[in-house]
């Protein structure tokens, strides 16, 4: 007989960020706050994407958001980083690349 499959097809009803992706994020947004570039952050978990944004100050628009969204791993690459006004600053699969356009900032910033 055969058994049926548990689960089968199951789509998760919200995207998240995993934990060690979420360590990646927060370890450079420590490292911008350190800096006093950025002062707040807001995460988002919806039905097809997943946001981290980064705020300079809380009542603004985010200044950058990284967005996870599995529906395109196999296209552009599930993680993107988006500027202030819409543009895609690094998209990729692997997300501590994806990352790095932020960290030439800090650099910059610190100089």
């Amino acid at each position: 007989m055969n058994a049926p499959t548990p689960f089968p097809n199951q789509t998760p009803a919200q995207i998240a960020f995993h934990r060690t992706e979420l360590n990646s994020i927060l370890s450079l947004y420590g490292r911008f706050v350190a800096a006093g570039e950025w002062r707040d952050y807001g995460i988002s978990h919806l039905k097809d994407v997943a946001v981290f944004s980064v705020f300079r100050r809380t009542a603004e628009n985010p200044m950058y958001r990284v967005e996870k969204r599995p529906s395109l791993r196999m296209k552009q690459g599930q993680y993107s980083v988006i500027g202030m006004e819409g543009q895609i600053l690094k998209r990729g699969n692997d997300l501590r690349q994806v990352l790095r356009v932020l960290e030439r900032k800090l650099i910059r910033a610190v100089d």
